[in-house]
This record gives C-alpha cells, sequence and structure tokens, in this order.
C-alpha cells in the first residue's frame, strides 16, 4: 500500500505539470471504487483551474476554485501523467484531460482506492477531520508522542500508526522508525520514557525524510506519478529482513506476528 513517502513523491512529481493548468475534461470508466465517485464530479471538476495539490497524511488534495478533490491510492493506486491520446488500459479508471494535452490518468487494478468531492472546506471531510499532527511539521514531537501514550497499554508499534496520534506512519516505517530510536514494537506505549519518545519522534522523521528523498518504498505495485518504482527498499534496515543480521549488531533480526501486522526487530537493540 502506497504510505506516506510514496503519496509525497507522488505530490512532488506531478505538481509541476499540474498547478495552474485547466481541467478541459474528465472521464471516468468506473465509478466502483471503496467509495463510488460522486456523480457530479465531472461537472464539479471540468474548466477548473488547479490551484494546488497537497498532501494530508495519505490523501491527496487537488484543491481548485470550488474546492477539492480527494484522493486516496488504496493498495495498488497510481496516478500518472501521460499523453492525453495514450489509449487507456484495463484497470486505468479515471482520466484528468488538462490544457496541456497530458492526461492525469488514475490505475487502481483492485479498486481499493477512493475519489470524493471534499468542497470548500476540505478539513472538515469525515476522512480527514479526526487526523493527527503530520510527522514532519513542528508540532509532531516526542513530548506530543508521550502524551498521546499517558495510561495506554497498547504496544508502542500500534500507537504509532494510529492515524489519531500521527498521520501516514504505516507499518514499514513504523518497523524502521522503532529501529533506529531502539525500542521494541511490542513495548507497552505508556511505559516508555519522555526521552525515549524525542528520539523515536525524530527516528519517525528521519525515516520518513529518507525515504523521500528515495522516492518511496518499491513494494508491489507503487510507482510514482512519472511511472518510475521507489527505491528505499535497497536502504530498509530491519523490515523484510527476518533471520539476517542485524546491521548494528551481531544479532539476528526476527519476526512477529503484532496486531496482524508482520513486526521485524533485532532483540539485541531494541529494548
Amino acid at each position: 500500500m502506497p504510505e506516506l513517502p510514496e503519496v509525497e513523491t507522488t505530490r512532488r512529481g506531478l505538481s509541476p505539470h499540474l498547478l495552474g493548468r485547466t481541467i478541459d475534461r474528465v472521464v471516468i470508466r468506473e465509478r466502483r471504487l471503496r467509495w463510488p465517485i460522486p456523480e457530479d464530479l465531472e461537472q464539479l471538476l471540468e474548466r477548473q483551474v488547479i490551484r494546488d495539490l497537497r498532501r494530508r497524511g495519505k490523501y491527496l488534495l487537488m484543491d481548485t476554485g470550488q474546492g477539492s478533490a480527494l484522493w486516496h491510492l488504496g493498495m495498488s493506486g497510481s496516478l500518472r501523467l501521460l499523453p492525453a491520446h495514450q489509449p487507456p488500459d484495463k484497470h486505468d479508471h479515471v482520466d484528468i484531460l488538462l490544457d496541456s494535452a497530458l492526461c492525469l490518468r488514475y490505475h487502481d487494478p483492485r479498486r481499493f482506492g477512493s475519489l470524493l468531492w471534499a468542497g470548500e472546506s476540505p478539513e472538515d471531510h469525515p476522512l480527514l477531520r479526526h487526523l493527527g499532527p503530520e510527522p514532519l511539521d513542528d508540532v509532531f514531537t516526542g513530548d506530543s508522542l508521550h502524551r498521546a501514550a499517558r495510561g495506554r497499554a497498547v504496544a508502542v508499534k500500534h500507537l504509532i500508526m494510529d492515524s489519531r496520534v500521527v498521520v501516514g506512519v504505516g507499518n514499514i516505517y513504523a518497523n524502521e522508525a522503532l529501529f533506529l530510536a531502539g525500542i521494541r514494537p511490542g513495548r507497552p506505549a505508556g511505559k516508555i520514557s519522555r526521552p525515549r519518545y524525542r528520539k523515536l519522534a525524530e527516528a519517525i522523521r528521519e525515516v520518513l525524510r529518507e525515504a523521500i528523498a528515495a522516492g518511496g518504498t518499491t513494494l508491489r505495485d507503487f510507482v510514482d506519478g512519472n511511472g518510475q518504482p521507489g527505491y528505499f527498499s535497497q536502504s530498509l534496515r530491519v523490515y523484510g529482513r527476518a533471520g539476517l543480521a542485524c546491521g548494528r549488531c551481531a544479532g539476528t533480526v526476527h519476526l512477529q506476528q503484532l496486531g496482524q501486522r508482520a513486526t521485524y526487530f533485532c532483540p539485541r537493540c531494541q529494548r
């Protein structure tokens, strides 16, 4: 599933080609995504100028004068820029045809993504209004994590994957950040000290920035806005490395299921 770095990579790749462009036409071939595409979306978007392309958590907001289209890439979705005349493939469900003779095409074999209308106040949309802080913003700190963890017995990995606490820390990046911070993923969140949460917040930021710089993680179907895969998988420290040597000590990376999620850690380095 595309996570925050993949979505941010997509946003950065698409933005220079979208901002200031007028939407000539919207072609919807399949409305049955995770939620049905609104029946009036074509009318809402056509002839509108794209003012901004923003990210909130794992969502992309395409701002126009009338409101914002809200994209989610689901399990296997991707947004790519193509020549407007290029014929669609089987799973190409939506085309946004631009005045530049380019087409923003949404491809989603599993149809678990979404394209919705967020209106003039997208922050109030039900999918966005309860989201926590962005991990790369200054409001996200170790102190805020420590406050959110107070009195909670939930595993720390589950805490940092809770979008109400902080957005965009998916399974891959949670594993990597906890390794960098030296914290065992299953440790009860309420039993971790403030200094260790400060270290964890910095580790989350470091891992996400590295992944964005590398273009995201190549797992399954992810490609960026130009159809290029990410390369952060080549730098993963523990994720997917069960049974291999830890890069920090002489130990072995372990795998366990934590809340039905594959969880990788080094029992020597993480306490």
